[in-house]
This record gives structure tokens, sequence and C-alpha cells, in this order.
């Protein structure tokens, strides 16, 4: 069996607290704090899965993404730095992401798949491809390149 993310996880803890690298650390803190918490959200015994685990991941990236973003905006780049370093230390946990002339490779087949012509069937395109990139693909990105290919 594969070591599950919450295995990586702990052993890189033990790295990070040897190493005395508290940024890492922290990060990596967090990270096992969010899947612990969904955890027990589950039956007393039962496992997350590989791919809720990812899931977990991709929503924390999320969130720091939208706090960049949010930071960008009223000016306060002093912290920015420290943002970048945990979306790079959580990426190290999450599938390679395809690339851009890869996943409008797939969006040109979901939408010959699903017969899509307008912005209207947006929803039904991204679903189609957010099935199929499970993990290797943000979900921004998806949306931008389907609204492109819908546009032109």
């Amino acid at each position: 069996m594969s070591t599950s993310i919450l295995d990586r996880l702990q052993a890189d803890m033990t790295a990070a607290m040897k190493s005395k690298d508290a940024d890492t650390l922290s990060t990596l803190r967090m990270l096992k704090a969010a899947i612990m918490e969904a955890k027990t959200k589950k039956p007393k015994d039962a496992a997350l899965s590989a791919e809720e685990e990812v899931e977990i991941l991709q929503r924390y990236v999320k969130k720091r993404r939208e706090t960049i973003d949010e930071l960008k905006r009223v000016g306060r780049t002093e912290t920015l730095a420290r943002e970048e370093q945990e979306i790079a230390v959580t990426q190290r946990y999450l599938p390679q992401l395809i690339s851009e002339d890869e996943l409008k490779k797939i969006i040109r087949e979901a939408i010959a798949r699903t017969g899509a012509t307008t912005a209207r069937d947006m929803g039904k395109v991204i679903g189609a491809v957010m099935g199929q990139v499970k993990g290797r693909a943000e979900g921004g990105t998806v949306s931008r390149l389907v609204k492109e290919a819908l546009a032109g």
C-alpha cells in the first residue's frame, strides 16, 4: 500500500523539527490538523481516501491564494512570501499539475463529448473536465480555459 499524505506529513514534520525549519514545520502542522479534522468527521474507524486527502490540501492552497489576492488588494505585501511558501510546501503533497496545453486538449474533448456550444454550457464542460483531471488542475484555471474555449 502506498503511503498516505498524512504519513508523509508526519515523517516530514519530524525531519523539519530535526532541521529546525520552523516555517515548514508550521505549514505541515496546519496541513496535518486539517486532515485530522476531516478525519474526525467520519465514522470512528473510517480512513480518509487519497482523493479526500488531496481535496483537503487543494482547499488549503485555494485559501492561501485567496489570502494572497486579498493582501495584494489591500496593499499588505509584507506577508505574501509566507503565504507563497505555504503553497509551495503544500504542493509537495499534491499530484503534479498538468500543463495548460494538456488541459486545453482535455477541454476540447469535453466540449465535443458534451455538445457544448455557448457559455451557458460552461458548467457541463467544467464538470466533465474536473472529473477527468481530479487533483491535477485547479478549478480557476479550468474555468478560465473553458470560458475561453467556448467564447472563441
